[in-house]
């Protein structure tokens, strides 16, 4: 069996689309100590592949991180499968808020150092020794207290489309560059309610044992993340703190969590918390774009792109050979083609 697809993406995209099979979308992540995580993931993409699973997957020594979807004719067979794993079961499954079943088109599974790249020395101080959890409820009550401070460990990109009232959102590119920021930012405040969240709460479970090490006496984490904090909030109808999108790295880009649109356009500053990326495939940044910029950009970041993507697709690979985009994320000021600056 061929253990990683080789069916070119556009063509598994445009299936996707055409499809009318309907499918579950959920992520799920455990630390749990894998011995070999390369003969792990050959095995874990066998059994995924049987079962229609698509998705994104990492695995290492320390666990496994997992955004994926899953065909709704084989759930129950796919949720059999966990409960009787021994390196998954016990896991909470976060299904999507806001699903259309159109979030991933092929599975990939890949071998990484850490479930979660955050740039700690693990052996430096026990990872295990976690913040406490907090359901919906209790982080309604927790948000209440004076003496509470509500930390964003998300991206900058992630925290403009859609966060808790009053919570700080470090204006960081990945979880490595927030976790300094945000203890410079509280160092005089270790003795505060530290509250946590992020989208489905992997981050927070190194992030609160780490700040817990560093001297904070009262570490707490929203149990599940934004995901599952959601979930609570509709199923027992208590107030819902979280404005906006959540943000999400699949297809989507976002599931609506409430109808405030706290973000703008980044080409003409209207209201819009729709991310796409750039249509440009030598660009392909990420980025918020309303329905009327859209249209008039055909999907590009800028009439530069707009010109290239009507370039015959020889000159348009041409420009892209020997280019290393790397890790293209619109963030205020750095980016010179967009329009609109705020």
């Amino acid at each position: 069996m061929i253990l990683h697809n080789r069916v070119n993406k556009d063509v598994l995209k445009e299936k996707l689309q055409n499809s009318t099979e309907k499918r579950i979308t959920l992520s799920f992540y455990k630390y749990v100590h894998l011995e070999n995580p390369a003969a792990y993931r050959d095995q874990l993409y066998a059994d995924f592949f049987k079962l229609g699973v698509f998705g994104r997957i990492y695995v290492a020594e320390e666990g496994i991180n997992a955004q994926i979807s899953v065909p709704d004719a084989n759930f129950d067979a796919f949720e059999e499968y966990v409960d009787n794993s021994p390196e998954l079961s016990g896991e909470r499954l976060n299904i999507a808020i806001d699903d259309n079943g159109k979030s991933f088109f092929k599975l990939k599974i890949q071998v990484r150092s850490k479930i979660v790249a955050d740039g700690l020395n693990d052996s430096t101080f026990d990872v295990t020794d976690r913040g406490i959890h907090l359901k919906a409820e209790d982080f309604n009550k927790l948000a209440n207290d004076p003496n509470t401070i509500i930390v964003d460990m998300r991206n900058h990109y992630e925290s403009e489309v859609g966060h808790f009232e009053k919570a700080i959102c470090p204006d960081v590119d990945t979880f490595r560059e927030a976790l300094p920021v945000v203890e410079s930012t509280l160092e005089d405040k270790k003795d505060k309610n530290i509250v946590m969240y992020c989208t489905g709460g992997i981050r927070c479970e190194k992030a609160s044992a780490y700040y817990k090490h560093k001297g904070f006496q009262n570490v707490f984490q929203l149990e599940g993340g934004i995901i599952e904090y959601a979930r609570q909030v509709n199923a027992k109808g208590l107030e819902n703190k979280f404005k906006g999108k959540n943000f999400v790295f699949d297809e989507r880009l976002g599931e609506r969590i409430s109808d405030d649109v706290i973000s703008v356009c980044h080409q003409c500053g209207q209201k819009s918390d729709s991310h796409t990326n750039c249509k440009n495939d030598g660009c392909h940044l990420l980025f918020i774009q309303c329905e009327k910029c859209a249209e008039q950009y055909e999907g590009c970041c800028s009439s530069e792109c707009q010109e290239v993507i009507h370039l015959p697709e020889e000159k348009q690979a041409e420009i892209r050979r020997g280019k290393n985009l790397g890790r293209q994320v619109f963030k205020k000021g750095r980016s010179e083609k967009l329009i609109y600056k705020s």
